[in-house]
């Protein structure tokens, strides 16, 4: 009778296992609310709306689905669109805490005001320039706390972008750097940026425009400063504004050096960068790995290897510059 008994027991203990094991493997439910059976997921975006985010939303989607996750099937994704409002930020990362999601993701501006609302819900960021700098996380190899992601940005990209404008710009020796005081990181572009200049030879001036109003006043500031260059501190406005910074960078005669293939392609001079769909892609990785139980605190966060350096030769013509050969073939696109 024991012996029945012992076997009847070892064969709903394989079953138990073998079942919670098919669980885990699903997609989105290792760690989903028994109740709810689904994970959540909650991403606080900077612009408006949807169409606004784009290409990112739909860059972020497609690294989802290619790990198999399907929104209202597999997994929830939760959405708010702040529209570069601090209290619209500080309320919708509130809310997105309140509605017991499984992780966070947000940019660099968003992940700030996430940081700000939770210290036990994991947040994968990205778009982050220094998140030791910024107390983030302890160390890249161990992020030591609730937060993890990718960064993209360090002083090797900020001097090859100043290297590029020095080499394109003859006599350059004054360069523009378009930034928002409000955003927390913008410190972090100051200071490299400032460094990395100084160790050219440059002169970094810095340009506050807080919203897309400013913008306009900023770039005629840079006129009577003198500036014979300009780039833009990574950020929400930044981005929230490419389809016009190029635009008036290009009307006062200032080449451009563009951050991203998204706030290059109205019209910039030039851009060196990380490639920014990839990196949303990339992001939904670490979710993966937060919802199949790793912690945040042990996920490396990484930095960016792949760098993208795009050339408009319509915009150097209409600058009256002249590109040279080695740097069009070095280039990853040229658009002529």
């Amino acid at each position: 009778m024991l012996v029945a008994a012992w076997g009847m027991t070892m064969k709903r203990r394989e079953f138990l296992e073998l079942t919670a094991s098919a669980f885990a493997a699903v997609p989105g439910l290792a760690h989903a609310d028994p109740a709810n059976k689904m994970a959540t997921v909650g991403y606080l975006w900077h612009a408006g709306n949807e169409k606004e985010e784009s290409p990112y939303y739909e860059a972020l989607i497609e690294g989802f689905s290619k790990l198999g996750y399907v929104d209202g099937r597999t997994f929830r994704l939760l959405h708010r669109f702040p529209n570069e409002m601090p209290d619209r930020f500080r309320s919708m990362a509130a809310e997105l805490v309140a509605s017991n999601v499984d992780v966070l993701m947000g940019g660099a501006v968003g992940s700030a005001y996430l940081r700000a609302a939770t210290k036990t819900i994991p947040i994968v960021f990205m778009f982050v320039p220094d998140p030791i700098g910024l107390k983030w996380v302890q160390s890249l190899a161990h992020p030591g706390g609730n937060m993890t992601g990718i960064t993209n940005f360090g002083a090797e990209i900020a001097s090859k972008r100043l290297q590029l404008l020095k080499e394109l710009v003859p006599g350059l020796s004054r360069v523009g750097l378009l930034t928002n005081s409000k955003l927390e990181h913008t410190a972090i572009y100051v200071r490299v940026m400032t460094a990395t200049a100084t160790a050219l030879g440059l002169t970094l001036k810095t340009f506050d425009a807080l919203s897309l109003e400013e913008m306009e006043p900023a770039f005629d500031a840079m006129v009577e400063a003198g500036v014979q260059a300009m780039t833009p501190a990574q950020g929400g406005t930044a981005f929230q504004g490419r389809h016009v910074i190029p635009k008036l960078a290009l009307a006062r005669g200032l080449p451009m050096c563009a951050y991203s293939r998204e706030t290059f392609e109205p019209g910039a001079l030039i851009s060196y960068g990380v490639d920014q769909l990839e990196t949303c892609r990339r992001s939904a990785v670490f979710v993966d790995k937060i919802l199949k139980g790793a912690s945040p605190s042990d996920i490396p966060v990484e930095q960016p290897t792949k760098f993208e350096l795009l050339i408009n030769l319509n915009t150097a013509k209409a600058l009256r510059i002249n590109v040279p050969l080695q740097l069009r073939l070095t280039a990853d696109e040229v658009v002529d």
